[in-house]
């Protein structure tokens, strides 16, 4: 496979960082700016209801600075909805939220609230921003964000890399198949499939080695790779091993 394997940088955790003691820094407009320098091909901030890393202005901030696409996370509600239409930035990815946990959680169920999220992305995909869908390895999700109209599927990957770091790796492998098996299904039906959440160097390889998938979305991991290396450093290194793999 040579196609280029996208790698999108999430700047959430610089915000959470500076919102620990308020003020303004660590800036993520400028660590976005920096990703962008270091080999970033896109951006990603998810703007959560209780606004607890990425605020308002900082969306505003991004929108002007920004060279390369932002790929604006966000929760199915009007307010959201109403900031991206203002905005109309390069993607906007669903995901599930719920107020009282730490990251997200799980995948957005498409398939029960089906026709509710296909009125909720069409305003969205007319105002020319990409909609992709956050959902698990699972093909009734799946199917579902293909009829409602996504053109973009990112599957979660949060079970597989929880899995290797615990050492449980009869799971982890398990986990590997859905999502080996699952972006192959979405790529069949025509939609493009990304990957993201709790990526490692040491877990992403065989996920960036899945030919049907375009684009990996890592931000925890760099951003705290990025104490003890620097932010160029530590997007270089992960982008060395998608790379690789890539091969």
């Amino acid at each position: 496979m040579t196609d280029k394997l996208r790698l999108g940088v999430n700047i959430d955790h610089v915000a959470t960082v500076r919102n620990a003691r308020g003020g303004a820094v660590p800036d993520p407009v400028r660590a976005a700016i920096m990703a962008e320098e270091a080999g970033a091909d896109g951006i990603t901030a998810h703007l959560r209801e209780d606004r607890r890393h990425i605020s308002d202005a900082d969306i505003e901030a991004l929108m002007e600075a920004l060279q390369g696409p932002l790929n604006f996370e966000m929760a199915a509600t009007a307010e959201m909805q109403a900031i991206a239409l203002r905005h109309k930035p390069h993607a906007v990815c669903i995901v599930p939220e719920k107020r009282e946990e730490r990251t997200t959680e799980g995948g957005l169920e498409v398939a029960r609230e089906e026709n509710a999220l296909a009125h909720f992305i069409a305003p969205l995909r007319e105002a020319g921003s990409r909609v992709s869908i956050f959902i698990a390895a699972d093909q009734r999700q799946i199917e579902a964000a293909h009829r409602i109209g996504a053109e973009v599927i990112e599957l979660h990957t949060g079970a597989y890399c929880d899995a290797h770091a615990e050492g449980r790796f009869e799971t982890r492998d398990e986990e590997l198949k859905k999502l080996t098996d699952m972006a192959a299904f979405a790529h069949d039906l025509g939609l493009e499939v990304h990957a993201g959440h709790g990526l490692t160097y040491d877990c992403v390889g065989p996920i960036a080695a899945l030919p049907q998938v375009m684009e990996l979305n890592i931000g925890h991991f760099l951003i705290g790779e990025a104490i003890f290396r620097g932010l160029p450093d530590a997007i270089a290194e992960m982008r060395r091993i998608m790379d690789a793999a890539r091969q």
